[in-house]
């Protein structure tokens, strides 16, 4: 499975981005996916998860209420809605597919794919 980020951009805070994670074929539907975000220097920090199944979803306190992941199996793509945006959100967005275990741990997940730079100026 082959993941690749898109959507990010550069905002001011209160903004909304749409970001989308796509994927080469139909395996992907098989797993749970997570978005994490990182800042240079900084460890890989989970921000949400959906899983294979009824697409139950997780999320991170400091994004609860302002994210919302989603997915469409048909199109093997999945999405993280981000409102309200913030200046503490930037960072590099990634999504990969869970491979199990703990959700909020990147090192429970693989297939992770080139992020996107989200910067959000005050």
């Amino acid at each position: 499975v082959q993941l690749q980020a898109s959507g990010g951009g550069l905002v001011q805070a209160g903004a909304s981005l749409r970001l989308s994670c796509a994927a080469s074929g139909r395996r992907f539907n098989w797993y749970a996916v997570g978005w994490f975000r990182q800042v240079p220097g900084g460890e890989r920090e989970f921000v949400a998860v959906i899983t294979e199944g009824v697409g139950t979803t997780y999320y991170a306190d400091s994004v609860k209420g302002r994210f919302t992941i989603s997915r469409d199996k048909g199109n093997y793509t999945v999405s993280l809605q981000m409102n309200s945006l913030k200046p503490e959100d930037t960072a590099v967005y990634f999504c990969a597919c869970h491979f199990g275990g703990r959700y909020f741990n990147p090192r429970e997940y693989g297939y992770w794919g080139p992020g996107t730079q989200v910067t959000v100026s005050s």
